[in-house]
């Protein structure tokens, strides 16, 4: 089609360029095409039909118009050539300075007046000290790329590592020295006759390439993801770069082959001050970035604990301007482990990072996990069911599971025999690290004040576990998950309504496991000091974890289930009734168009919904006995027919983007596991914003050229 349109706009020099390079660098304007092949129902924008040919054209009118007959390209021209032509270029000044006026008034009308294809400025040739320029440029920038997708530190040695008076190059500058001398005329011409203790390129020009690199990297990104319309945004924990703290965003969308991706986008600087963050947010978003908000169709945020109620100012303020943008959990975070982390409570918080320090330190020692194993077997030697599921559990991440405190309690026996153990060993099996955070953390899992924290925290949701694990399940248990929230509000009401029999089982279960483990029964030291003074000191231990843990915990949970379990994100759960599988679970007696009203400005032909939704019910009902129903949107975005149920498409394409749906297709998700290798790789002094999109999106293709003309442009 390509090569057609080439031919009918008359326009030879471009026979050569590929479809890709045409499709990305010319442009054709509407005129050129019969108003039957433009298609103006979409709500987006005119687009044309898949068969769409320009024929309308003018090709006589530049007969009239001498300066449009020869129209130059840029061409490498030889030196030779280049003395000429500024000899011409001097001769003609004053001509040209006489006819300019003339000149530029005769290409407007030619540019308004001729067709095929988009029209180029009189070009200026390149001399040979600014084709030298770009060649250095983009040999600077080829350096830039390798050290960002080989995860390589800008910096080398620190000065301090150094003795005085000897100097040594930076990462950056002792690769350009390595191309120079493997034979890099351009850049071996350009520093020749440098100092050689002097730098071949600042800190601050430096740091204007990298931020070139990284827009032109992210830009080949957010392209797919304006040319796919609807999307979705999700921040992970926060992070430290070089000091400072940043939000890692992440975009979902639907790519043009119906997959539904999560693509790291880049850092956001943390600010304190939730406002201001969400005002910053907006901004990067929508004018440094260039997507358009009214296209989110989702938000989630995946926080620390003390970082979850700023992170719902945020959401509150976006939801605030753009109402579709539905609040919800994201997919690759246990319900559970986001409640707890979202508790405003100081314990939880503390219990929560005493938690993850455990797991990373029997992470690090195989020979730790093995002494566990052999703990966990001998308190187990009567459940050797329990003991094997146990050592299972301890080899994977079990802080992130959804029964992560039931497994802690279970363990924590296990867990405090095995720390002192190391702790006390006086042999040399153990390095002085090891044992010294075997002693520390043995302490804090024996403090009472962690004990009660984990058994309140385990009961409280115990209630939410099974509606959790479901939004992680498949399609089908999302839908009917959706349908079970009541329930669990209901449930977690009636606890708040007889909080006070609830909380004596848990601290009666906490009180067993503290004797268990030969801990004292007390009340925190903090408050015991705070309460020296006072004359009103007869507060029980049950009391007081009654009224700081148990009631504002349960009170949270319930407002943060309502929060984020929107009427808005039910009604789009709801319409996931679309799934094939699961309107076979309903007898395909389904209703969404009830549903799918919120969506309603997203269908390309809302009139037809009801008809074809109804044709939609039927293809299925009336299958053939060999066919099997596609199980998840995934399968439904990929059969064969979709496009014939254009609004079923656009409904499954937008609920696929909501955060709270899992990416069905591991490779599509890479975004996310390289954030966590480059952090886990990389020291937290060498990490560096731009650097790390180049590292974690080292597959996306990048144009050098664009970069050089960029930086020219812009310095």
């Amino acid at each position: 089609r390509c090569q057609r349109w080439v031919e009918n706009c008359r326009r030879a020099d471009l026979e050569d360029k590929t479809p890709d390079q045409l499709n990305k660098h010319y442009r054709l304007c509407a005129k050129h095409f019969e108003t039957s092949m433009i298609c103006r129902s979409s709500p987006y924008r005119t687009v044309l039909r898949d068969n769409a040919v320009p024929t309308i054209f003018d090709l006589t009118s530049h007969l009239n118009n001498p300066h449009s007959r020869h129209r130059k390209r840029i061409k490498e021209l030889s030196e030779d050539e280049i003395r000429t032509l500024k000899q011409q270029k001097i001769e003609a000044f004053e001509r040209e300075q006489a006819t300019q006026d003339l000149n530029e008034s005769n290409e407007q009308n030619t540019v308004s007046e001729e067709g095929g294809g988009e029209q180029e400025e009189e070009p200026v040739p390149l001399t040979v000290e600014e084709r030298e320029n770009k060649d250095y440029l983009k040999s600077l920038f080829e350096i830039l790329i390798l050290m960002g997708k080989q995860n390589i530190p800008l910096d080398g040695h620190n000065v301090d590592e150094l003795p005085e008076g000897i100097f040594t190059s930076d990462n950056f500058q002792a690769l350009l020295e390595c191309r120079i001398n493997a034979g890099d005329e351009v850049l071996r011409r350009r520093f020749e006759m440098t100092a050689v203790n002097l730098e071949y390129c600042s800190k601050t020009q430096q740091k204007q390439m990298l931020e070139i690199c990284e827009s032109c990297v992210r830009e080949e990104t957010l392209r797919e993801v304006r040319d796919s319309h609807f999307f979705s945004l999700v921040t992970d924990e926060v992070v430290d770069i070089a000091g400072e703290e940043h939000l890692p965003v992440l975009v979902r969308f639907v790519d043009d082959s119906h997959n539904l991706r999560e693509e790291f986008v880049g850092f956001l600087p943390y600010e304190a001050d939730p406002e201001i963050l969400a005002v910053k947010f907006h901004t990067t978003i929508t004018e440094k970035w260039g997507l358009n908000m009214e296209y989110c169709r989702g938000q989630a945020y995946i926080v620390s604990s003390g970082f979850a109620s700023k992170m719902k100012i945020v959401a509150t303020r976006l939801l605030e301007k753009y109402p579709q943008a539905v609040y919800t959990l994201c997919s690759s975070c246990a319900l559970n482990v986001w409640l707890a982390k979202s508790v405003p409570v100081v314990g939880v918080s503390v219990a929560l990072g005493t938690m993850e320090e455990v797991c990373c330190l029997f992470h690090q020692s195989p020979q730790l996990l093995v002494e566990l194993d052999n703990t966990i077997s001998l308190l187990f030697q009567n459940n050797k069911e329990k003991s094997n599921q146990l050592k299972e559990i301890c080899r994977s991440q079990w802080t992130v599971r959804h029964d992560t405190f039931e497994v802690l309690v279970d363990l924590i026996q296990a867990l405090v025999l095995c720390l002192d153990a190391v702790g006390n060993d006086s042999s040399v099996r153990w390095s002085n690290f090891i044992a010294g955070r075997a002693f520390i953390l043995s302490s804090a899992l024996t403090d009472f004040d962690f004990i009660v924290t984990v058994v309140i925290l385990k009961n409280i949701l115990s209630f939410t576990r099974a509606f959790g694990k479901n939004l992680q399940g498949q399609t089908s248990d999302v839908f009917f998950a959706a349908g079970s929230l009541t329930a669990v509000l209901h449930s977690l009401n009636e606890v708040m309504e007889n909080i006070e029999v609830y909380h004596e089982f848990w601290f009666e279960e906490a009180t067993n496991l503290a004797t268990k483990l030969d801990v004292q029964i007390k009340l925190p030291g903090k408050f015991r000091r705070a309460q020296q003074s006072s004359l009103d000191s007869e507060v029980t231990s049950e009391n007081y974890y009654k009224e700081i843990l148990s009631v504002p915990t349960v009170e949270h949970i319930i407002q943060e289930l309502k929060d984020i379990f929107s009427e808005q994100h039910l009604k789009a759960l709801k319409c996931l009734s679309l799934v094939p599988s699961v309107m076979g679970q309903l007898k395909f007696n389904t209703s969404e168009e009830h549903h799918a009203d919120m969506y309603k400005n997203d269908l390309p032909n809302p009139d037809t919904l009801s008809a074809e939704l109804h044709c939609w019910r039927i293809k299925w009902k009336h299958r053939g006995k060999d066919i099997e129903l596609p199980s998840t949107i995934y399968e439904a975005l990929h059969l064969p027919d979709i496009k014939f149920f254009p609004n079923v498409y656009a409904l499954l394409k937008v609920l696929s983007i909501l955060p709270v749906m899992k990416v069905e297709n591991e490779k599509y998700e890479i975004g996310r596991k390289r954030l966590k290798a480059y952090l886990k790789n990389t020291l937290t002094q060498q990490r560096s914003s731009n650097l790390a999109l180049l590292n974690i999106n080292f597959d996306i293709k990048h144009d050098l050229d664009l970069m050089v003309d960029t930086y020219i442009k812009l310095y």
